[in-house]
């Protein structure tokens, strides 16, 4: 056979075993962000002040999901390197000890959220008139993040044995369920702004009494943690998971300081930001699932010490997302009209989300390349260069885009600053993706054994 037909046959394969592990973790993560889609076109419905709340509560939502986020990167490439090994019965006993400190890390951060609102809130730049608003949603908010993160966690052990259709099957059944109880709760019951967030915790609640029988059912799940060496295990999980976490955490640090920044424009400005984060989530579904569906592949190709077929994944993904992020942008630009007038009836929001349609979704093939090579680094035990990847993309390009942006041209120059920040980004993640690459290739020519064996862990 020819050596054109070869890579013909091999990229074949790829494409095959990508696209069934990644369908259904787009349809999961399509369905979460719908749900979110729909809490924010209800929410708007309450007034701005409702919707301004929403919108100083993202970047923490983003800091808590990014700690459960970091675990469960963890939490796939420790225990999918273990499957690889035959290492069944500890891939089970690390799945236990996952969810165990998952659950407490998650607990301690959700207290400290609650007890620090006042400094939050003051970095954030809320207007002291929404910090009752913002408290009365943060009680039932932080409830619903701690059970969320208890069936993300399902979720991870889920796919690090290969199977992605249960969580995706979850997952568009409790967004179902959650829209449905949107309504039910925010105007049956009158409950408002806070009904948005027992909707959200009723429906995670439900899931984890789904998901958590199956997993101790199939095996995957243990708490019978004798014989795992613990203080080996946590150094293990915590080798990936501290840098993962951090670089995780990135993003809502960032979110968190773009917040402040675009606070001083008025609670108007953070009202149309918080709806441009919500679509931005919606438009980057794609490569959501490619980041869950991804480092499993990619740790059992490590594990093999199948280099080259990991090269060939990661490149056949990053061209097929920067186009569909494309064409997603200029759909986003296109509907800006329609999509402002769905989303709130306040001429001055409608203003600025419209300005933020027509220029940062054309960045998002950037800040998809971004986020793909933190997780891909990630998977190939490579975390403090998936550390770095973040931490240039937000001191580097993002948050001194902004600021340059609003300085050069207020509110249009931020959103200006944003899509030149995010394909900056995109760039460098690439190139530093590329010369990690570079390096385990020449470390497994020189010491294949010896590589595979260290990455197993």
């Amino acid at each position: 056979m020819s050596q054109l037909a070869t890579n013909t046959s091999i990229n074949a394969s790829l494409h095959r075993q990508l696209y069934d592990m990644t369908w259904p973790m787009l349809f999961g993560v399509l369905s979460l962000m719908t749900f979110q889609l729909t809490d924010s076109a209800f929410i708007g419905q309450l007034g701005r002040d409702p919707l301004a709340a929403l919108g100083f509560t993202i970047p923490m939502q983003q800091l808590v999901s990014g700690m459960y986020v970091g675990l469960g990167i963890a939490t796939t490439a420790v225990i999918s390197r273990n499957l690889g090994q035959n290492n069944s019965d500890r891939a089970r006993q690390l799945g236990g000890l996952v969810v165990l400190i998952g659950a407490t890390l998650v607990l301690v951060l959700c207290l400290l959220v609650w007890f620090g609102q006042k400094p939050i809130l003051t970095l954030l730049g809320a207007e002291p008139e929404l910090w009752p608003v913002i408290r009365q949603y943060w009680a039932p908010w932080l409830i619903a993040a701690w059970i969320g993160a208890m069936v993300y966690f399902g979720y991870s052990l889920c796919r690090s044995h290969g199977n992605t259709k249960l969580p995706g099957a979850v997952m568009v059944a409790t967004s179902l369920l959650n829209i449905g109880l949107d309504w039910l709760y925010i105007f049956y019951f009158g409950w408002g702004l806070p009904g948005a967030a027992w909707a959200t915790a009723t429906a995670f609640g439900l899931g984890a009494l789904v998901i958590y029988p199956l997993l101790l059912k199939r095996g995957w799940l243990g708490f019978d943690l004798a014989g795992l060496q613990l203080v080996r295990a946590v150094r293990q999980l915590g080798g990936i998971m501290a840098p993962a976490m951090v670089s995780q955490m990135m993003p809502p640090m960032a979110a968190v300081l773009a917040t402040a920044l675009v606070a001083s424009f008025g609670s108007t400005a953070v009202a149309a930001w918080g709806l441009g984060s919500r679509l931005e989530f919606f438009s980057i579904v794609v490569v959501l699932a490619l980041t869950m569906s991804m480092p499993q592949m990619i740790g059992r190709m490590l594990g093999r010490g199948e280099i080259e077929s990991i090269r060939r994944l990661v490149r056949l993904a990053v061209r097929f997302l920067v186009v569909w992020q494309l064409a997603i942008g200029l759909l986003w630009l296109l509907g800006s009209g329609l999509v402002t007038e769905l989303f709130t009836t306040d001429a001055q929001v409608q203003s600025i989300l419209a300005s933020y349609l027509w220029r940062v979704p054309l960045s998002y093939g950037g800040l998809g390349a971004c986020m793909l090579m933190v997780s891909v680094c990630n998977a190939l035990g490579l975390p403090l260069r998936a550390l770095l990847i973040s931490t240039l993309r937000l001191f580097l390009c993002y948050l001194p885009m902004l600021w340059l942006g609003s300085q050069l041209n207020g509110i249009p120059g931020l959103m200006t600053g944003a899509l030149v920040g995010n394909l900056l980004a995109g760039i460098i993640a690439w190139q530093l993706y590329r010369a990690g690459m570079a390096r385990l290739s020449a470390k497994s020519r020189q010491e294949p054994g010896e590589v595979t064996a260290r990455n197993a862990g």
